[in-house]
């Protein structure tokens, strides 16, 4: 019997042009501006549980800033893009 020719395999830079496409949005910049932003969240409601006054200082004055603040910068942390460092010729 004849043996089959085999199949040629795929190159490699279509395969890494694939692996490009599917490449995670967000880089790792990103992840820890928006776990910051989180702790900081996580930290104005736990500062006005801990108060347990809903006319205490903190809860009027202070939470509102920063949690308004963190969320803006939990926005900022998803649209944030490096910017590229690309050499101009002289």
């Amino acid at each position: 019997m004849k043996s089959l020719p085999k199949k040629k395999q795929p190159q490699q830079p279509q395969k890494k042009a694939a692996e490009q496409a599917k490449a995670m949005p967000l880089g790792a910049i990103n992840y820890i501006m928006i776990a910051l932003g989180t702790l900081v969240i996580a930290g104005s409601y736990l500062g006005m549980f801990l108060e347990q006054k809903v006319d205490g200082i903190f809860a009027l004055y202070i939470s509102p800033v920063t949690l308004i603040g963190a969320y803006v910068w939990i926005v900022f942390a998803i649209l944030y893009r490096p910017k590229s460092h690309k050499k101009q010729p002289a």
